[in-house]
């Protein structure tokens, strides 16, 4: 029994065309190849399907019964390869599932339009997005997650230096920031004059950056026989400035620049300032923000198309603040 395999399916094209032009010529023209590869290809048509196909007539190449139904049944394959043959590195699934991991409060602050974005343009898919958190590299490692978006330090000592990243994961600079401090517009640490020595009296609320409890800023005050004092500790830059906008404490919070958009809307009862450290040290906890992805999705569909609707989200918002 013949099975399809055995067969060169590009003589398929060729009988399509024969169809068609009812030519040997008229075929080699349209396939730009010779009359000669043509009626080869004819002959080994006939020899597969144990029939002539095509006559000669008054009016050129006449069909056989049986070429007339091979006619109608490839014409739903055609249909069905060229479809195929559109949907290139561009397909999407209908009812995709697209799954992000972004640091908060990146996400309110400069894509908070992208879930909408994605439902909007693929209506049947599901949108998960989840924070930042000490499993998302491995989560965009293993699969689980397309895309991330977080912050890599640049302290000399820190392990989040962007270096540190795996050698399979690509990523992009979406911006560079410094830490600020954030406080309450009422705050006793504002009657004083801004120095190092009062800004470390004060308490903190301070961030786990993924499984690390100290970060750059703590690194660098250690080098220099410094510690901030950190009564509490909490897993997003949106929970320690909330806890530095309550009137009930004296807590002070310490977040990336760009943040302030944040605490405007929603803690405006909140100032930020500048970490009181000279230039030469403060330019050492420069933060740079990134979009991550695994190198295997560089030619997937749906992360190519992520990256390209959060660049334009990102780029349609206000810049970051500057310190």
């Amino acid at each position: 029994m013949r099975t399809l395999s055995e067969l060169d399916l590009n003589l398929l094209v060729v009988f399509k065309y024969l169809m068609a032009e009812r030519s040997v010529a008229g075929t080699a023209k349209q396939l730009s190849v010779t009359p000669s590869t043509v009626s080869k290809a004819l002959a080994k048509l006939r020899e597969w399907f144990a029939d002539p196909l095509f006559v000669r007539g008054r009016k050129g190449l006449q069909p056989t019964n049986l070429a007339l139904t091979l006619e109608e049944e490839l014409t739903v394959w055609f249909q069905l390869t060229e479809r195929i043959a559109a949907l290139n590195s561009e397909a999407i699934p209908d009812g995709a599932r697209f799954n992000l991991v972004m640091q908060s409060p990146f996400y309110n602050s400069l894509l908070s339009d992208l879930p909408m974005t994605i439902h909007g343009t693929y209506p049947n898919s599901v949108v998960k997005m989840l924070g930042w958190n000490r499993n998302s590299l491995d989560d965009i490692v293993n699969g689980d997650a397309d895309l991330g978006v977080c912050v890599r330090e640049s302290y000399s000592r820190s392990q989040l230096k962007l270096r540190n990243l795996p050698y399979y994961i690509d990523h992009e600079v979406l911006f560079c920031d410094r830490p600020v401090v954030f406080l309450r517009k009422d705050h006793p640490l504002l009657l004083q004059e801004w120095s190092l020595e009062h800004f470390l009296d004060c308490p903190h609320s301070s961030v786990v950056l993924e499984v690390l409890e100290t970060w750059g800023l703590d690194l660098l005050l250690e080098d220099e026989g410094l510690a901030r004092r950190v009564p509490v500790m909490v897993s997003s830059f949106e929970q320690s400035l909330h806890i530095a906008s309550q009137a009930d404490n004296d807590l002070i919070a310490v977040a990336p620049s760009y943040c302030a958009g944040y605490a405007a809307k929603y803690h405006p009862n909140l100032m930020a300032m500048p970490l009181p450290l000279p230039e030469a040290l403060y330019q050492q906890l420069e933060l740079t923000f990134i979009l991550l992805w695994h190198k295997r999705h560089n030619q997937d569909a749906k992360v190519m198309w992520l990256l390209n609707e959060i660049r334009r989200l990102y780029h349609r918002e206000s810049s970051p603040l500057a310190p």
